[in-house]
């Protein structure tokens, strides 16, 4: 029994995680000025930060339930016996939908919300391409995921709420009452949506914010930490050195620049921290 798993761009996992776990990876999408880029492989980082610089008109979609199809049924064929998908949260984008309308056409695919994104999601993700590693059920594997995610808490801080708000991913009003007091918030993915923790007036009160957030989360036993940035490595890598030092008993922290979906929506200067405390049966 072979299963296969499937994610989106938007898990952001570091650098060769996808190919060393066999995790397959299908882009979401972004219009830059009408013209679609694929998130990661046509369009990273670095050319979003300067296409919103610009002022340019960003804008992102979700993967075409054929396209996904397709790749579930190349899956299956290539050996597969099942194949379970694992998405950023539907009340973010429609990628969830899209893959459940795939999974439909095709059979033998499980999809799962993670109710997260970026290493949110990714931690679930590696949680489901162990467990097909280790050979276990298609149910086990789905399971793996949905009990990951679970116990992952995400926050972030953004210097503006502006892209927001432009994204209709928070209101109007906090976004605007954020411009007008010059405030960071601090915000927080609960039960898959994106809501206010707190405003502060300095990105480096944010900052040791997300620290406090984190440390309580993590507790005092072992804990997986991912930082995400956007065009702020120097702060990020700080962040997660401070991170380190705090959690002396955290199994490392991976630092991982978010791509352009979820860039568009935070602008530059983000950062974000992950938190997956270790289960008991981890240990």
């Amino acid at each position: 029994m072979t299963i296969r798993v499937v994610t989106d761009s938007t898990a952001y996992l570091p650098e060769g995680f996808a190919d060393r776990h066999r995790v397959d990876v299908v882009p979401l999408h972004v219009l830059v000025d009408g013209r679609s880029f694929t998130d990661g492989a046509e369009l990273g980082p670095a050319e979003l930060v300067q296409a919103l610089r610009g002022h340019a008109m960003v804008s992102t979609s979700r993967p075409n339930p054929e396209d996904l199809a397709e790749r579930y049924r190349a899956l299956l064929a290539d050996g597969a016996s099942e194949v379970v998908s694992v998405h950023l949260s539907r009340e973010l984008s429609g990628t969830w939908e899209a893959a459940c309308r795939a999974a439909e056409r095709v059979g033998n695919v499980r999809v799962v919300d993670s109710r997260s994104t970026a290493m949110g999601l990714g931690f679930a993700v590696l949680a489901a391409a162990r467990a097909a590693g280790e050979g276990q059920t298609g149910e086990r594997v789905e399971a793996a995921a949905v009990e990951t995610a679970e116990r992952t808490a995400t926050w972030f801080c953004v210097p503006t709420m502006e892209y927001l708000r432009r994204g209709g991913r928070i209101g109007t009003a906090a976004a605007l009452l954020g411009t007008a007091l010059a405030v960071k918030p601090v915000l927080h993915i609960e039960d898959g949506r994106i809501t206010g923790v707190e405003k502060v007036r300095t990105m480096s009160r944010a900052k040791a914010r997300l620290i406090d957030l984190a440390s309580t989360a993590a507790g005092t036993g072992r804990a997986r930490l991912a930082v995400h940035h956007l065009g702020a490595k120097d702060q990020a890598t700080l962040l997660a050195e401070e991170l380190a030092a705090r959690l002396p008993a955290a199994a490392g922290v991976l630092v991982s620049e978010v791509g352009a979906v979820i860039g568009a929506h935070t602008g530059p200067g983000v950062l974000g921290v992950v938190v997956l405390p270790e289960s008991v049966e981890s240990h």
